[in-house]
């Protein structure tokens, strides 16, 4: 990578505002609604990403924000990637499904950027455990492509053409301040 070179934004605030509005209409597009839909936020920036989706979906089917408890949770994937000898370990956090659990139900995997494919291989790990979803789909922020499993996400806020060399480094407010997909 050429260290002179100088980060690009390539996502502002408003154009993350605008992907995220466009993902929660196609989410309840496919899917006929969100009766049965849970989104699953995957740490750390897929959490927020997923609380940010819940609340665009409720109030396309003019639901109160108290239900989004029910419509969105989290599930880590740490123990179960498969790199944890090569990658520093890094804090558990906590999986949190709705009391309704995921039975039978349509689980939206939320995450930041799609990229090898490893943690959403290690997801479909965890999600199998907890139980069995009618489907699983996935929504990402940024695809940047370099896939090392046959993995593609349903739901794409940006595909973004990347060198392996590249950094994307997605910025929330809730984590870091400012809204704001840069690459360097």
């Amino acid at each position: 990578m050429n260290s002179g070179a100088q980060p690009t934004v390539v996502l502002s605030g408003d154009d993350i505002h605008r992907a995220l509005t466009r993902i929660a209409h196609e989410i309840l597009e496919r899917n006929k609604g969100a009766a049965d839909v849970l989104l699953l936020g995957i740490p750390t920036r897929g959490v927020p990403l997923a609380a940010r989706l819940g609340t665009r979906i409720l109030a396309a089917e003019g639901r109160p924000d108290s239900d989004l408890d029910q419509l969105v949770g989290t599930i880590d994937v740490t123990m179960y990637r498969d790199d944890l000898r090569r990658n520093p370990t890094r804090a558990l956090e906590p999986t949190r499904i709705p009391a309704s659990g995921l039975q039978e139900k349509v689980v939206v995997l939320v995450d930041d950027v799609l990229y090898s494919g490893r943690t959403v291989r290690a997801a479909l790990d965890a999600v199998s455990e907890i139980g069995r979803p009618r489907a699983v789909q996935l929504a990402v922020l940024v695809d940047r492509g370099h896939r090392e499993l046959p993995i593609r996400a349903d739901f794409i806020g940006k595909n973004l053409p990347t060198s392996r060399e590249e950094r994307v480094s997605v910025q929330l407010t809730e984590l870091d301040g400012t809204d704001a997909v840069v690459l360097s």
